[in-house]
């Protein structure tokens, strides 16, 4: 007969990346397409 403990029910399983280092990710795509589309789209000269 199985152990039907209420705490093996509470086991969670961990990503694979802590959520500083997927934050982290996510910033620096972003900060690489703002770069990209300031890279690609500059700004036009005052007249």
């Amino acid at each position: 007969m199985a152990d039907k403990s209420p705490h093996d029910d509470h086991a969670t399983k961990r990503s694979g990346k802590a959520v500083k280092a997927k934050r982290d990710e996510r910033k620096e795509k972003q900060r690489a397409a703002r770069e990209m589309e300031r890279l690609m789209r500059p700004r036009k000269a005052k007249a």
